[in-house]
């Protein structure tokens, strides 16, 4: 055979080809008796299922669940109505509409009462009892505390600025008087810097006096301050009165 594919074909000699006839003859008859019982058995096998599906019974639905035990039933209290009160005021309307009837000195109180009690009393009592007399009124509201006095001027507490000052009126008597003279007064000045009052601390004529006074009332100050609050004060003004000499 490998002569065939080479190209290269040798003859077998005649004396060789009954034995090999003969050989390859057993050799069909050996495979035929083992091939086919092998394909005749191999029919005859049952076939195996590729899947094999267990099909389980469903359950049985569960057995109903047991009666409830009775229940003990309580027997309820009867409620006691409540009994109405004769000084109750009444929920229905009366058919009817008496009068009154005046009332006696013996027919104070009501029923249920005790000897002594006080009228308008609750029956009962009450802790503590009722007052027999009406109480006293409450205090009177504290009256508002005065108001401070003037501060003076002097010390820690400097004047305040003067912001307008008039001059006096020499008097036209005092000058032909040839009158001379220092007038000392004491101003008030109010918490907005006006002058208020004005008081002669010392004469120094009595025509002189009235044209200081005329002057200083018009006189008007810074308010003074003291915490953050305007405050009144007091000051002293000297006014002096000269004349030239000619």
């Amino acid at each position: 055979m490998f002569d065939s594919i080479t190209g290269q074909t040798q003859h077998i000699p005649s004396n060789h080809a009954v034995p090999m006839l003969i050989s390859t003859s057993a050799q069909l008859a050996l495979v035929t008796a083992v091939v086919v019982p092998v394909l005749f058995f191999t029919g005859a096998l049952p076939e195996v299922p590729t899947m094999i599906a267990f099909v389980a019974e469903a359950p049985g639905p569960p057995p109903p669940p047991p009666p409830p035990a009775p229940t003990a039933t309580r027997a309820t209290p009867a409620q006691a109505r409540p009994t109405p009160s004769p000084d109750a005021a009444p929920v229905e309307p009366p058919s009817t509409i008496a009068p009154e009837r005046p009332i006696d000195e013996g027919d104070i109180g009501v029923p249920g009462g005790v000897e002594g009690g006080i009228p308008g009393g609750v029956v009962g009592g009450v802790v503590g009892g009722l007052l027999s007399e009406i109480p006293p009124p409450p205090p009177a509201a504290a009256p508002p505390p005065p108001p401070r006095a003037p501060l003076r001027v002097g010390g820690q507490i400097k004047p305040p600025e003067l912001t307008h000052r008039v001059e006096p009126i020499y008097p036209e008597i005092a000058v032909n008087a040839r009158v001379r003279g220092t007038v000392i007064l004491e101003a008030q000045v109010d918490k907005e810097g006006h002058v208020v009052a004005l008081t002669v601390l010392r004469s120094g004529n009595p025509l002189l006096d009235g044209a200081a006074i005329a002057a200083v009332k018009q006189w008007r100050y810074r308010p003074l301050i003291l915490n953050g609050q305007p405050e009144q004060f007091v000051l002293t003004v000297v006014l002096t009165f000269n004349l030239q000499d000619s």
